[in-house]
């Protein structure tokens, strides 16, 4: 981590710190140890002694977690990005989960897992295909005109892309004038509200729609944005495959690697 991004992370960081207990570590050197299991979807326990006990820089990275640190920087990141705001883009992607031992019930949607069913490899295309379901989840994306990450959640893989919607377009976000999302996205209640907050819904339809509407294909182009952004992601280990078992966790790579693209894409 370099100075300028460890000037960025530390008054977030002493904002978040306890005001009382033990004295604190040395909480650059902790990042680091973070920065590197997320770069490497190593597990904890190989963490390289040089970044200190992997216990301890786990715990750190729970706590910073649960408080909802990454979430407050991207906060901060979206709150300076104002000429990027033009134009949004929406988009899910399916995750195949954390391989056996996740520890949750069959077929239970704890921590965000779920069971989709079987598609014809162009989604799912990793997954085993002698199967009748996959237990999955669903990462849903929300990115700015620059291609850069606003907000991510994820939901269990049978959930509809509806919920996701409501989750990536909460409105503590300022609405963009362009909103492109693929077809998934295509229902009435969806088009209503992008309209109520003044929103162009670029949105192809759904094959089974019984009233037309048009859509800007030279506009709904721009949409590789989001796509785009899901390959940088998915550049990083802990993203692209979930190794973790809580929701929590998760996320908090998924922000981390995202705040990591804003920075890059800042110091550019």
């Amino acid at each position: 981590m370099s100075e300028e991004e460890w000037a960025f992370f530390e008054r977030f960081i002493l904002s978040a710190r306890a005001p009382n207990g033990r004295k604190p570590a040395n909480h650059r050197l902790v990042l680091d140890g973070i920065f590197w299991i997320a770069r490497t979807g190593a597990p904890w326990r190989d963490l390289p002694e040089e970044f200190g006990k992997w216990a301890s820089v786990y715990r750190q990275f729970r706590r910073w977690t649960l408080v909802g640190l990454w979430a407050e920087i991207m906060e901060a990141l979206n709150e300076s990005g104002g000429r990027a705001r033009r134009l949004a883009n929406d988009r899910q992607h399916r995750d195949p989960g954390p391989s056996s031992g996740s520890g949750c019930e069959r077929g239970a949607p704890r921590q965000g897992f779920g069971r989709s069913r079987a598609s014809d490899g162009k989604t799912v295309h990793w997954t085993v295909f002698w199967t009748i379901y996959h237990f999955t989840i669903k990462i849903h994306l929300r990115v700015n005109a620059h291609g850069l990450p606003m907000r991510t959640e994820i939901t269990p893989g049978q959930t509809s892309d509806y919920l996701g919607f409501d989750l990536v377009m909460a409105k503590n976000l300022l609405s963009p004038s362009v909103l492109l999302a693929d077809r998934g996205y295509d229902g009435d209640r969806i088009r209503a509200k992008l309209i109520a907050r003044n929103v162009l819904p670029v949105i192809p339809m759904r094959k089974s729609r019984k009233k037309r509407i048009g859509v800007d294909r030279s506009l709904y182009r721009l949409r590789n944005l989001v796509e785009r952004c899901f390959n940088k992601l998915k550049n990083a280990p802990s993203v692209a495959t979930r190794y973790d078992k809580t929701a929590e966790s998760f996320l908090g790579f998924i922000d981390i690697t995202s705040i990591r693209l804003w920075l890059r894409h800042l110091s550019t």
